[in-house]
């Protein structure tokens, strides 16, 4: 008997991992394999992880920060019309250093649902080798606009 399909129809913003393939999580597994599109800033990189990972068949859709504005609302039409949307970057969590934020408050805006997994991030591995790993931590994001640009002068 086949298992029942448990994904619901929301945007997942699903981590990738950052260098080796194997830190992908079980959990981004099972919703990789269960969406029915894959939202992602290269399809290649994609479909060189769903081949490492078996899955076979999927949709993608290129977003990324040349097409954001259009693609978002596109692809929030689709989980709209009762689809499951995975959104993956070429490496880590989409949403960090990418246009992830765009696609989001489209779901937001239009009251879709929105399901983070947790997952890879580069800055804790680093933090916890280091001799820096027993003190308070501040992390700032780089941010590729002027008026951050002239925030971050001033710290």
């Amino acid at each position: 008997m086949k298992e029942k399909n448990l994904i619901e129809s929301a945007l997942y913003i699903v981590p990738t991992p950052i260098g080796n393939l194997d830190d992908i999580s079980l959990r981004a597994i099972k919703v990789l394999k269960e969406v029915d599109i894959v939202a992602c800033e290269d399809t290649r990189r994609a479909g060189q992880l769903m081949k490492f990972l078996n899955i076979a068949g999927k949709k993608f859709i290129s977003y990324h920060e040349h097409n954001e504005r259009g693609k978002s609302v596109q692809i929030a039409e689709y989980i709209n019309q009762n689809k499951s949307v995975a959104l993956i970057s070429d490496a880590g969590t989409p949403g960090i250093s990418d246009p992830a934020y765009r696609l989001i408050n489209e779901c937001i805006k239009k009251d879709l649902k929105i399901f983070p997994l947790p997952g890879a991030t580069a800055f804790v591995p680093a933090l916890l080798a280091s001799a820096l790993a027993q003190i308070d931590l501040f992390f700032l994001v780089f941010r590729h606009t002027k008026k951050a640009g002239k925030l971050l002068s001033m710290i």
